[in-house]
């Protein structure tokens, strides 16, 4: 198992829902945290509790739709001066589900890769180098299980990029000890998911994480975080 006690992670999107749940678990392991969200005021609480917990933890913000603001917030950490081991680009957003999708507009399509494609790519050029350099690192992209919808193109399409983009860059470190995999949270009730989705956003935990412990060198892969709902960790870990 990797180990993540004292070492720093970066949760994007870790105001509330599965980034909240998953910056409380980082912290009950020891781990340091870099919460972002879209707004100062909306982490302040969560930096309150896993402070709380005996581990150090900052505040950022960005507009993930804002490529400059996104730019910014890369520059606002490295100005932390603490080492970035651990990523999670939790953060997502999806677009209204089009019952006309043919007439999906192509704004649709320009938020979605902007959110969930260029900005989690922006992130991932920005640490992976220095974590190879520093010879270890974790990082874990947030896909979606969504397929074959073109009621929710503009999304879908978004998250395959995505995928695309992490398999591309996992290809490159793969057998090493710095690890960049894919995970799917599955259909959860949160302000993305909505409250018809099957599962709660606890059920996503902890296997959202399990790239972030994952210590087998192997990079590029999907991992489903409901085929881990109840396990702990080290269950969850034994069973990749």
């Amino acid at each position: 198992m990797y180990q993540v006690k004292d070492k720093w992670a970066f949760i994007t999107g870790a105001a509330r829902g599965i980034g909240y749940l998953s910056a409380k678990y980082m912290a009950e392991q020891g781990c340091n945290l870099i919460l972002h969200s879209r707004n100062l005021e909306h982490t302040k609480k969560v930096v309150a509790e896993v402070e709380a917990m005996g581990v150090k933890a900052y505040a950022v913000e960005a507009e993930l739709n804002n490529l400059s603001s996104v730019e910014k917030m890369l520059k606002n950490i490295d100005a932390l001066n603490v080492r970035v081991d651990i990523v999670l680009n939790n953060a997502g957003l999806q677009v209204a589900y089009r019952d006309d999708y043919m007439k999906t507009p192509v704004e649709d399509y320009e938020i979605s890769f902007r959110v969930n494609t260029i900005a989690p790519a922006m992130i991932c050029y920005h640490f992976l180098p220095l974590m190879i350099e520093n010879k270890t690192g974790r990082i874990v992209n947030t896909t979606s299980g969504i397929a074959l919808d073109v009621c929710q193109a503009g999304y879908s399409a978004s998250k395959a990029a995505l995928n695309k983009i992490t398999v591309d860059l996992a290809s490159k470190v793969d057998g090493t000890d710095v690890m960049i995999n894919l995970t799917d949270p599955g259909w959860c009730r949160t302000d993305l998911g909505g409250q018809m989705a099957p599962n709660s956003p606890e059920s996503a935990i902890p296997g959202v994480l399990v790239g972030a412990f994952a210590d087998d060198k192997k990079s590029g892969r999907i991992i489903s975080a409901q085929d881990f709902a109840g396990k702990t960790m080290e269950e969850a870990l034994a069973m990749l």
